[in-house]
């Protein structure tokens, strides 16, 4: 399995630094990148796609941030799916249990699936696994 590259999208600092400990522990990505909210990212990608830089794998997105929740996010990267060649996979990962966003999660192709905070070592073997 080739070594991938993700991406972190949270506005929590200390899940931040868990969460990055956790992926650089288990190897099982080439590099990690992190962000505070959605506008943060959504601006790399762009600079990523305008300067033919590559894109992440996979991102792990948090829905509730402040400037750029995880759904404007969403849609805003739907905005730049035409410029973008190889898929994009996006797991929410989330404190929330409510249904609705895990119902709204649905209707985004690009989102694998639907993550309880905070995350393990196994959610990232089967993350790694699933690309």
């Amino acid at each position: 399995m080739s070594q991938k590259t993700i991406w972190v999208v949270d506005d929590d600092p200390i899940y931040q630094i868990i969460v990055n400990k956790i992926i650089k522990k288990s190897e099982l990505f080439s590099s990690v990148s992190s962000f505070k909210n959605g506008k943060d990212a959504i601006d790399a990608l762009k600079k990523a796609l305008k300067n033919n830089e590559m894109l992440p794998d996979i991102i792990l997105l948090d829905i509730n941030m402040p400037i750029m929740d995880g759904w404007e996010f969403m849609e805003e990267k739907l905005l730049l799916k035409p410029l973008i060649k190889d898929p994009v996979q996006i797991y929410i990962v989330s404190s929330s249990i409510a249904l609705e966003d895990k119902n709204k999660a649905k209707n985004y192709s690009e989102i694998i699936a639907y993550l309880s905070k905070p995350i393990n070592d196994n959610d990232l073997i089967l993350i790694a696994a699933n690309h």
